[in-house]
């Protein structure tokens, strides 16, 4: 008679797509972790999570990503990799499941995605063949690792149990249990045929053996994990950082006068005039930051210009530097937001070069395209009107930081970044409005867009409890190229009450404003709003970012003790 199997043991065993579900995990991370190291020979932007992410970046709905710029500011590139990730590990383990009732469909999976990141890969700006060889050698080590590790497992090394305890392999092939085995002659209830003996643990009818499944995936994601972090330092290793540091500047020809007192001693809790570098915001559509060597570098000033022109990176320098504090703003800001800083930049006046390869009649726009293929249109009049657009080189002091467009970008004063503020800048097309759209205009935002008047609450915080009788109430205000002549605060519903305004070095900056407040106890709202220099205030209405810049008075409340 059949020996009744044990109940404790099956149900200890995964179910066969639980060990699927593992294996793929694993073999999902090999693939990423090697397409990491062959990215270091391909360039970081061909690696399959950038490149689908880049994808992703480019056709998803615009609300979408309003939501995501939002929600996570200037980490939504990050929020953007790490979602990649979640749904590459819930797509494994879907194949997994597939794979461990049948290989060809989990392995058919693999090629699936195999193909996403190729055609993802082959269709980013500038991408050439050797693009797909990150995708494809991740896809194939996958592939193979999947396969391997489901594997069924040897019947010779299975290991099964005996009726009195774990049975283990003697030499000769036979099982022992703990006691003694039957000779060949024994007969009796106990002895059964071979065929009707229910199969060990490590049997091809049960799949791949447990053990070796979870041990090896754990070894694989071990392994993976390793390349991908070697491949990231290697990266980073042939980056342009140790160049950037080792980078000296020229003096600027006209440098800019040292900041007031009142603006070198920054108000705890208000935003300083000159922000950081470390805290500038950035909000682009890089996944991740180019690295371009002043020695690679060039600018191409060319389209419907009667004298085009190509600069090196010497080129610039030798035409001698200005140095501007310019305020720049991401038309994605909210009302109180802080995707706006201001810099102390260096760089060279954009409009003599503009003099100098000469546009023709009606080419309204100038094109300005990065390295990794985003482009920017800003009026041609703008550029040209005498206000300091620059191609920045430096930014507070040092050369640009990598992540801020090292080595030159865009900075026009008085227009949102996305129509003037390129990164690691490329070229300039002089086209017109009618013949090109750039990156963000079919996406739906506007074509031209000047910087509406806005200003912000710094302190105290929103939801802040402060102690009755004098308190500070301070922020920052902005108009650029306009400049702020007024700003006022009110209590709750109260009158508007005006305000101290700190002195600055151009209508092209933010300006900073504070106000001593006679704070009553209770909960109180504090609301802010200021006028430029023609005496326009800011509309209260709240609007939307989308299509040209938010509006709306920042309100916020407070307890007052």
């Amino acid at each position: 008679m059949q020996a009744p199997s044990d109940p404790s043991t099956a149900a200890s065993r995964p179910a066969p797509w639980v060990l699927g579900a593992v294996a793929a995990l694993a073999a999902a991370a090999v693939a990423l972790g090697v397409a990491e190291l062959v990215a270091v020979l391909t360039g970081p932007r061909t690696t399959p999570l950038v490149a689908v992410g880049g994808v992703v970046v480019d056709t998803v709905p615009e609300a979408v990503k309003s939501w995501a710029i939002s929600v996570f500011g200037q980490y939504d590139k990050v929020a953007l990799l790490v979602g990649t990730v979640l749904l590459l590990a819930a797509a494994a383990v879907g194949i997994g499941g597939l794979a461990a009732s049948r290989i060809s469909l989990g392995l058919a999976g693999i090629g699936a995605f195999g193909l996403i990141g190729v055609a993802a890969a082959l269709t980013r700006p500038g991408a050439g063949p050797v693009a797909a060889l990150p995708a494809v050698l991740g896809a194939l080590s996958a592939a193979g690792l999947l396969q391997w590790l489901l594997a069924p497992a040897p019947r010779s090394s299975a290991v099964g149990e005996g009726p009195n305890g774990p049975a283990t392999a003697d030499p000769t092939g036979a099982q022992s249990s703990g006691a003694e085995s039957p000779g060949p002659e024994s007969s009796g209830p106990e002895s059964e045929p071979e065929s009707s003996r229910p199969e060990s643990a490590g049997s091809p009818l049960d799949g791949p053996d447990r053990r070796r499944v979870l041990r090896l995936s754990g070894w694989a994601v071990g392994l993976a994990a390793v390349a991908g972090l070697a491949g990231h330092w290697l990266a980073g290793w042939r980056g342009v950082a140790q160049e950037r540091a080792a980078l000296s500047l020229p003096e600027p020809a006209e440098p800019v006068p040292p900041v007031p007192a009142e603006l070198a001693d920054p108000l705890p809790g208000r935003s300083p005039f000159v922000t950081s570098n470390a805290d500038f915001y950035r909000i682009d559509t890089a996944l991740v930051v180019p690295q371009v060597s002043v020695r690679d570098w060039q600018l191409r000033i060319h389209g419907r210009v009667r004298r085009p022109m190509t600069l090196s990176y010497q080129d610039l320098l030798d035409r001698g530097l200005v140095e501007r504090y310019i305020t720049l703003a991401c038309v994605s800001n909210q009302v109180g937001g802080d995707l706006i800083g201001n810099a102390r930049w260096l760089g060279v006046p954009i409009g003599p070069l503009l003099d100098e390869v000469a546009p023709e009649p009606g080419a309204d726009q100038v094109v300005s395209r990065s390295v990794d293929g985003f482009t920017a249109g800003t009026p041609t009049a703008v550029l040209r009107d005498g206000r300091d657009a620059l191609l920045a080189v430096g930014m507070n002091g040092e050369p640009l930081p990598v992540e801020h467009g090292f080595p030159v970008r865009l900075v026009v004063p008085g227009l949102y970044g996305y129509v003037s503020a390129t990164k690691w800048l490329a070229e300039l097309e002089v086209t017109s409005f009618d013949a090109f759209d750039a990156y963000w205009i079919p996406r739906g935002w506007a074509r031209e867009a000047p910087i509406k008047t806005q200003s912000r609450i710094d302190v105290p915080k929103a939801g802040a409890e402060v102690s009755a009788g004098q308190v500070t109430v301070a922020g920052v205000a902005w108009a650029q190229r306009r400049g702020i002549s007024y700003v006022e605060v009110r209590v709750d519903d109260g009158p508007w009450e005006r305000v101290s305004l700190a002195p600055v070095p151009s209508v092209d900056t933010w300006r900073l404003w504070s106000w001593q407040w006679n704070a009553t106890p209770g909960r109180h709202d504090l609301t802010v709003r200021a006028a430029d220099s023609s005496g326009a205030v800011q509309p209260g209405d709240f609007t939307t970012p989308e299509p040209d810049g938010a509006t709306g008075w920042h309100r916020l409340g407070v307890t007052v003790r």
